[in-house]
């Protein structure tokens, strides 16, 4: 603005002194100057102008790369998951394959700010395809032959398999490092190798560490109003024990009465799973789970025409939610013929508080498997295992009897609380004898 008032002044031949602003401490420099300083400006202008253009077109540049390269993996990763789906045949080799693939990429990680220049990578999708296709090959590999899933799986799990990952675990034995909670337990690896005074068979007790359970409001309000159940259905059998342990002790003290039937134990268990689900749920179940045409004077009354199709698996899917209070965490899997519709309970409370095989047998296993066929209308077959503790449930399957499922071994657990009760019993029984 100066320079343009000193040219004005100059080409009219006036003085400029006087007209020049009060605040303006700079001296006046010739006209070239300025006009050479106008021109510098003008080329810094230009190549500023000229640096952003050639920065943007190189972000552009980068992004379009980013996102092709991410494209490319996402593409790779659909192509991982497309191939395990649409495979129809399985061989163990190809689970192995997929193994040796994700140790390839290393150990996984949880941190998605890592240096990887994928946003991809950073969530680990490759990883994540692989672990689905590795675990929909071995459900496929389930179906299609099951003795040869549990020597694959017993072969990689869990050196290279977590057995969490595995689609069914019921016999796929458990290699893991011994406990010192059972010295008498770590001495054998069968199941009947023990014996009790009268030289009757004893199953060994689980080795593995117990798991702390905490229940949550709605588990405490599920086994509060279990247990007034049991109570009412038991003739009154209480406890002042707190929590699920008082509910053991109603089940050992009705199990242990005089003249005692396992009939009488299934009615018990029957009658309370009845009143906790009301008068509502089971009429429903039937209807639209398991298929049974309602009374309304036709002439399909009673008929059954289901369980329909996706009875088995929405029911593994909601029993984990009201389940927990009696047997603590549990997850959908696959059953043994490789359908949907398992359940597997990761470490049963219910037997690990109880130690004792009787209430399992007799007090879970047995009436549940009745409760669903009669009055639900869907077949049960429940699978404890002994050695962890874990519990197979597989809706939609056909139990066999008791006398033929070898997931009941002869003889009691070794440190079982009830049959020491009993001896206790009947010891002071003889003696006032």
């Amino acid at each position: 603005r100066e320079t343009v008032l000193v040219l004005c002044f100059v080409l009219c031949g006036m003085p400029i002194e006087g007209f020049l602003p009060l605040s303006s401490t700079r001296p006046v420099r010739p006209l070239g100057d300025s006009m050479n300083d106008s021109s510098g400006g003008t080329t810094a202008t230009t190549r500023a102008t000229a640096d952003i253009s050639n920065g943007s077109q190189q972000i552009a540049k980068q992004v379009a790369s980013q996102a092709l390269s991410e494209g490319e993996e996402i593409y790779t990763c659909l192509k991982i998951v497309g191939q395990a789906l649409f495979r129809s045949k399985v061989e163990a080799t190809d689970i192995v394959e997929c193994c040796d693939t994700l140790d390839e990429l290393g150990p996984s990680t949880n941190d998605s700010s890592s240096k990887q220049p994928l946003i991809t990578q950073r969530l680990q999708f490759r990883r994540r395809a692989l672990e689905f296709q590795r675990y929909t090959l071995l459900a496929k590999l389930l179906q299609q032959d099951y003795d040869a899933y549990v020597a694959t799986s017993s072969f990689l799990s869990p050196s290279r398999i977590p057995r969490m990952d595995l689609p069914n675990v019921q016999d796929v034995p458990l290699i893991s490092e011994p406990s010192t909670k059972s010295t008498e337990s770590e001495t054998s690896n069968t199941q009947t190798t023990l014996l009790d005074d009268q030289g009757r068979p004893l199953v060994a007790d689980c080795s593995l560490e117990d798991l702390k359970y905490k229940n949550n409001p709605l588990d405490s309000l599920l086994l509060s109003l279990f247990r007034k159940l049991v109570t009412k259905h038991t003739g009154g059998v209480t406890s002042d024990q707190p929590g699920l342990t008082g509910l053991l002790e109603q089940g050992r003290t009705y199990m242990l009465q005089e003249g005692q039937t396992p009939e009488a134990q299934h009615k018990m268990v029957y009658n309370t799973l009845g009143s906790l689900m009301t008068p509502a749920l089971p009429p429903f179940y039937r209807i639209f789970m398991s298929g049974i045409v309602p009374k309304v004077n036709s002439q399909w009354d009673g008929k059954q025409l289901g369980p329909w199709f996706y009875a088995p698996f929405l029911t593994s899917v909601v029993t984990p939610l009201f389940f927990a209070f009696l047997v603590g965490p549990s997850r959908p899997n696959f059953r043994q013929d490789g359908q949907l519709g398992g359940l597997v309970v990761e470490k049963c409370q219910f037997l690990q508080e109880s130690g004792c095989k009787g209430l399992c047998l007799h007090q879970c296993k047995l009436p549940a498997q009745k409760f669903f066929a009669e009055e639900l209308g869907l077949p049960l077959t429940v699978k404890p295992n002994f050695v962890t503790q874990e519990c197979q449930w597989s809706f939609g399957e056909e139990p066999l009897p008791p006398a033929q499922d070898e997931s009941f071994p002869d003889g009691c657990l070794s440190g079982c609380p009830s049959r020491k009760a009993l001896a206790e019993s009947v010891g002071k029984a003889e003696a006032r004898e």
